[in-house]
């Protein structure tokens, strides 16, 4: 019988096999799933069929920067134990798989598969991967970047990334280390401006009624809430931080002049 694109896509899914193991499975079988499920464990197959339900915690995170450093891309790769995120193999294939992510029109991790490292897609790799290593190994989420200048840091062995964009070129040194605040400290915002209008004004509700519970008169009420209103920008935006590596630096002092940030895309395993 005829196989369809869609009976092979819902076993590919299914074992986590690559698509044309599935399609010639699925033909010696006559589309009797659970008959080519059993094909493919006899091929040597079932290590990546068996581990399709099982769950991954662990993992890392990647980044890649192109040559000229004007487009980034960040991505989770998930896999059961930190012992295999650990594994040479393992970091060695996420990478692989950034870069290829950075070179294509791919931007969903849905469609991730589709993506190709040395003329091979990533769908196709991957069972491999997952019998080498003896663990399932997924992709949570990516996302990519393009701007004048973009930076990389990954911290504490793959558990975070971060990429940033900035207007303008600054130094390797500069963005690495802006990424870095952004990996340490995790603000919410770059700007005030990006401050929802309605958490601001429950912060400045609940900054008034403290001020007059403390018996502050009626005429300067205001003025100490845009005052307090202040310490909450420095608190959650990016450029108003003191910067973690110099504390007598603020984040935006610390840029050239003219110089800001576009995007801050921070990601933490899991």
């Amino acid at each position: 019988m005829a196989v369809t694109a869609e009976q092979v896509k819902e076993l590919r899914e299914k074992t986590g096999v690559g698509m044309m193991d599935c399609k010639n499975a699925l033909s010696q079988s006559d589309g009797d799933f659970e008959k080519a499920i059993q094909i493919l464990r006899e091929k040597g197959l079932s290590a990546a069929a068996k581990k399709s339900d099982r769950s991954t915690n662990e993992g890392r995170i990647f980044t890649a920067l192109n040559s000229d450093k004007t487009q980034g891309v960040i991505l989770e790769v998930n896999c059961e134990t930190d012992f295999v995120s650990g594994n040479d193999q393992f970091i060695e294939f996420g990478q692989s798989v950034a870069n290829a992510l950075l070179n294509s029109s791919i931007n969903q991790v849905e469609n991730l598969g589709e993506a190709e490292v040395a003329g091979r897609k990533i769908s196709d790799i991957l069972p491999d991967k997952i019998l080498k290593l003896g663990e399932k190994i997924s992709f949570k989420r990516l996302q990519k970047v393009e701007d004048k200048n973009v930076a990389e840091y990954v911290h504490m062995n793959g558990k975070i990334g971060v990429i940033v964009s900035f207007n303008t070129q600054v130094s390797e040194e500069m963005g690495r280390g802006v990424a870095m605040h952004v990996a340490a400290i995790n603000p919410p915002y770059i700007r005030r401006e990006e401050v929802p209008s309605a958490d601001l004004e429950t912060e400045r509700s609940v900054i008034k009624a403290q001020v007059l519970k403390e018996g502050k008169p009626e005429a300067i009420v205001d003025k100490i809430v845009e005052g307090k209103l202040g310490r909450f920008y420095k608190e959650n935006c990016l450029l108003e931080q003191d910067f973690v590596k110099d504390s007598e630096v603020v984040i935006k002092n610390y840029l050239p002049e003219g110089s800001t940030i576009n995007q801050s895309i921070r990601f933490s395993l899991g």
